[in-house]
C-alpha cells in the first residue's frame, strides 16, 4: 500500500531517539509533539511531582497531581501512541547521571527551569557530545510580543524564545508562550531528525 508522506516521516522517525531535559512546561509540551509525529523512542528525565500550579501550562492533568512528572508524561504519550518507548528517569539531573542518561540520544531538548541545572546541562551537552544538535530553550515568559519569539541556529546548537523574558514574579510563565516556545523546540528536533529524509513516491 503506498504510503503518503506524513506515513513515510512517521515510518522514519521511528528509529529517532530524542532525550528531554526537564518536562514542566517546555519538556511536557515538546514531548507529545513529537510523540504526535512518530519520535519512536523519547528519554525523559525530571525530579518533580505534579501540583495544582502545574496546570496551566504543562501536559499533565488533576488526577495526575502528585504524581512524578516522568511517570505521567510516560502515561499520557501512551495514551496519544501506546508504540512509543518512553525512557523515563524520576532524578535530579547533574553532569554525571546526565552523560549516562542521555548517552545515546540523536538530539537533545534543554527544557530545564532552574537557571544553574540549565547551565550545567548545556555545558555538559556541549562537552560531551559538540556534533549532537541540542535545542535550548530561552525566554518564554508573560504573554503578546509573538514577533520576537525565535529561533536562532548555531551549527549544532538551536536557542528557541525571545531571550529577554525569563519567569520572574511579575512575569509568569503562561500556557500560550511556552506552547509555542516547546512547539519550537520540537519543530527544530524535526528539523535535524529530517534533515536526510527523502519522500519516495511509489
Amino acid at each position: 500500500m503506498k504510503m503518503d508522506v506524513s506515513q513515510q516521516i512517521s515510518k522514519y522517525l521511528k528509529k529517532a531517539r530524542v532525550g528531554i531535559a526537564g518536562v514542566g512546561g517546555l519538556g511536557s509540551n515538546a514531548a507529545v509533539a513529537l510523540a504526535r509525529v512518530g519520535v519512536g523512542t523519547l528519554i525523559i528525565a525530571d525530579f518533580d511531582v505534579i501540583e495544582i500550579g502545574n496546570l496551566n501550562r504543562q501536559y499533565y492533568f488533576f488526577h495526575q497531581v502528585g504524581l512524578p512528572k516522568v511517570m505521567a508524561l510516560k502515561e499520557n504519550i501512551h495514551q496519544i501512541d501506546a508504540q512509543i518507548r518512553v525512557v523515563s528517569h524520576h532524578v535530579k539531573l547533574n553532569q554525571q547521571n546526565s552523560i549516562l542518561i542521555f548517552r545515546d540520544c540523536d538530539v537533545l531538548i534543554e527544557a530545564l527551569d532552574n537557571a544553574q541545572m540549565k547551565q550545567m546541562f548545556i555545558e555538559t551537552a556541549l562537552s560531551e557530545w559538540p556534533y549532537r544538535p541540542l535545542i535550548v530553550g530561552s525566554g518564554l515568559a508573560g504573554w503578546g510580543k509573538n514577533e520576537i519569539i525565535k529561533v536562532q541556529q548555531y551549527d549544532n546548537l538551536a536557542i528557541c524564545g525571545d531571550e529577554m523574558f525569563e519567569v520572574s514574579d511579575s512575569l509568569p510563565p503562561l500556557a500560550p508562550r511556552v506552547a509555542v516556545v516547546a512547539n519550537l523546540q520540537a519543530n527544530a528536533a524535526l528539523e535535524f531528525l529530517l534533515k536526510d529524509f527523502k519522500f519516495k513516491n511509489e
